[in-house]
């Protein structure tokens, strides 16, 4: 045991020697290393970092960013869909997946010009009432089928057939004859300058529909699954919520479309019963893109996510007078009413770029220099006061035992009855009693146009006149129109504007045009069947990192936002330059 012990004490005290010798002299040594060693990592650390700068840079001066050739857009609109057949569209989102599916002879391009779709060029005869279109013949169906002419005529056969029942209307007194497989002849009973306007109807398929009896078009399942010619095709419709009339149609990029190929690969839109549901599915990402906003709801978006555009579009918001009105054939009242209207203090309630609208179309359609009487109350006072309008004590206008008393009726919508209140509280400033009314044309129990349009039960109807890319305003000012079935709603009549609005409508000479409207536009001017307001605008929202609606997209409808559909895409890739 002591032989043990010593020998224990001996390795123990070569150990304590052994680790002096070698560990603690030489730890300074290590930790000299261990400097050497964290300064060559830091080093090799820069050199990697700087060499991925470099190649970075490098890699900058020949690649750069791209639209991406693929990607899944998701617009948000208003439904329902009852109906994908083009001829029944008329919801929204009807009409945007018809927009989509479906060619049409011309369309609205970027610009806000007319341009060919279908049509590859259109010769008109020296009578002026012979329209011949040539078809290009590159055009397929979605199932492969080669498009034609006959195509085309069918589609209007269509239209002018009452059995169909559809929403496209005004062929009835147009002649069709098919040339060639790919030329179609229009024959006009009276020459019309804004015909070719006319020919931006969608195109539907004969080689499908041709034996379906025309009573039963609409329910046929074309309705559910149709097949068009246009940028994208149907794939499916899906029912998310049948209580809230939430449905998805989904659609693929046609690879052979004639225009080529989208760089979208896939398109679906979303429809929504309310502007409500809309603004829901953009906070919770639902949809990257939403339609059919007002100004009021787009306050609401997020705009660090989205971005907000707003187009004027050719539609004008007027004040429209009943001059069969008792109390508004009076052309003093009807004066002393545009006299009170400041149109620069209701464009303030509305976005930013809203412009005014004096005339019956869109200012730059006409050349001319007009006069329109702008805003000055103590005419609109005295105006009132010669026509024998005079204040009693209470502050109300009344003539003899009668009150000057109007009605304005407007539709609800919250951007018209913003308008309503500031409108109605200029007029009754000068002692006029104004009761107002706002009906919802959504509502299936009011029947907004057989109980307020149709038999014009109103003095003054608040409302949206769609003017369009031609300055033909026949159907809202002519004589002709002012019956139950017509769009005149002011009941407006006058000789000369009739005659200066059949003139212009039938003559291919713009300077001649030009002239007789401007002749139409004095006229209406002084007979105020209208008070002008302001030129409607459209809201785009639209997520930051999709590119679709610029600042250089002119739209003459908000379904012409589509113009340039092709080259919409969502998100972007490195591609490298030639």
């Amino acid at each position: 045991k002591v032989k043990l012990k010593k020998h224990i004490n001996k390795v123990e005290d070569a150990t304590i020697k052994h680790a002096h010798k070698f560990i603690i002299k030489r730890w300074s040594n290590i930790l000299e290393v261990q400097k050497h060693v964290i300064f060559w990592i830091l080093t090799i650390g820069i050199l990697v970092a700087a060499t991925g700068l470099q190649l970075a840079w490098y890699q900058s001066g020949y690649k750069t960013s791209a639209v991406s050739s693929d990607g899944t857009y998701a617009e948000a609109v208003l439904g329902p869909i009852d109906t994908l057949n083009p001829l029944f569209a008329i919801t929204s989102a009807e009409q945007s997946a018809s927009n989509l599916v479906f060619s049409k002879l011309i369309r609205y391009d970027k610009t806000g010009n007319m341009n060919f779709d279908l049509a590859s060029s259109i010769d008109v005869d020296k009578t002026n009432k012979i329209y011949t279109v040539n078809i290009r013949s590159d055009a397929l169906w979605h199932d492969g089928v080669k498009l034609t002419a006959n195509d085309v005529a069918f589609t209007i056969g269509l239209i002018k057939n009452p059995n169909v029942r559809s929403v496209i209307t005004g062929w009835d007194d147009v002649s069709v004859k098919v040339i060639s497989d790919y030329a179609i002849s229009f024959t006009l009973q009276s020459s019309y300058a804004a015909f070719e306007h006319v020919l931006s109807f969608p195109i539907l398929p004969e080689h499908i529909l041709k034996d379906i009896a025309p009573g039963g078009i609409r329910e046929n399942n074309f309705s559910h699954k149709p097949i068009g010619s246009g940028p994208f095709a149907f794939r499916l419709v899906q029912t998310t919520d049948a209580s809230l009339h939430r449905e998805v149609v989904y659609l693929d990029r046609f690879d052979n479309y004639y225009a080529g190929k989208a760089n979208l690969a896939r398109y679906q839109l979303h429809a929504y019963e309310s502007r409500d549901a809309i603004m829901r599915a953009l906070s919770q990402n639902e949809v990257n893109a939403a339609a059919d906003l007002l100004p009021s709801d787009t306050n609401n978006v997020d705009q660090n996510r989205y971005s907000i555009v707003t187009k004027s579009i050719n539609s004008g918001v007027y004040a429209i007078i009943n001059t069969k009105s008792p109390l508004l054939k009076d052309d003093d009242v009807r004066q002393a009413l545009r006299y009170a209207t400041d149109t620069k203090s209701i464009i303030e309630k509305l976005p930013d770029s809203t412009k005014s609208l004096d005339l019956p179309f869109i200012d730059s359609q006409v050349q001319g220099k007009f006069t329109v009487p702008g805003n000055d109350i103590e005419k609109a006072k005295n105006t009132l006061d010669k026509a024998g309008w005079k204040l009693n004590k209470d502050g109300v206008r009344t003539k003899g035992s009668v009150e000057l008393k109007i009605s304005v009726v407007t539709m609800r919508d919250s951007e018209f009855e913003i308008v309503l209140e500031t409108l109605v509280g200029q007029w009754r400033s000068i002692g006029i009693v104004v009761d107002t009314k706002i009906v919802d044309p959504n509502d299936v129990t009011q029947n907004v146009a057989q109980s307020i349009l149709q038999p014009r039960s109103y003095d003054v109807l608040l409302y949206r006149l769609n003017i369009g890319a031609d300055p033909d305003v026949y159907a809202y000012w002519h004589s002709s129109q002012a019956s139950n079935q017509g769009s005149n709603f002011s009941n407006y009549s006058s000789i000369v504007s009739d005659d200066a609005l059949s003139s212009a409508r039938s003559r291919l000479e713009t300077d001649l045009r030009n002239a007789k409207y401007v002749t139409f536009v004095n006229q209406w001017i002084n007979d105020v069947p209208a008070i002008g307001l302001y030129q409607s605008t459209v809201q785009y929202v639209f997520n930051n990192k999709i590119r679709s609606i610029d600042d250089a997209t002119v739209l003459i409808s908000p379904l012409d936002r589509y113009s340039d559909v092709l080259n919409w895409s969502v998100g972007s890739r490195g591609v490298y330059r030639t």
